[in-house]
C-alpha cells in the first residue's frame, strides 16, 4: 500500500498514513487523533539543485564548508 503525507483540518496535524488507494480517494482514513475523515493531501515539493555561477562552486558550500562532497555537480 502507498503512503500518503495528510492534514487534518480540524486538529491541524499533519500524518503520513499507509493506506490503501481506494481508502484516500472513497474518505475512509480517519484522523489517528480526531477521527475525522476529511484529511486533505499534503503536497510536498523536493529539493532543487541550483548551478552556483561561480563555475566549479557548490551553492552548499555555507553548509558543507571546505570540505564539499558536491564537488560542483548539477
Amino acid at each position: 500500500m502507498p503512503f500518503y503525507d495528510l492534514r487534518c483540518p480540524k486538529c491541524e496535524k499533519e500524518y503520513n498514513i499507509s493506506a490503501s488507494i481506494a481508502e484516500k480517494t472513497e474518505k475512509r482514513i480517519p484522523c489517528p487523533d480526531c477521527g475525522s475523515l476529511e484529511l486533505v493531501t499534503v503536497f510536498k515539493g523536493s529539493p532543487a539543485y541550483i548551478k552556483s555561477r561561480e563555475s566549479g562552486a557548490c551553492p552548499n558550500q555555507h553548509l558543507c564548508g571546505s570540505g564539499c562532497c558536491h564537488g560542483g555537480r548539477t
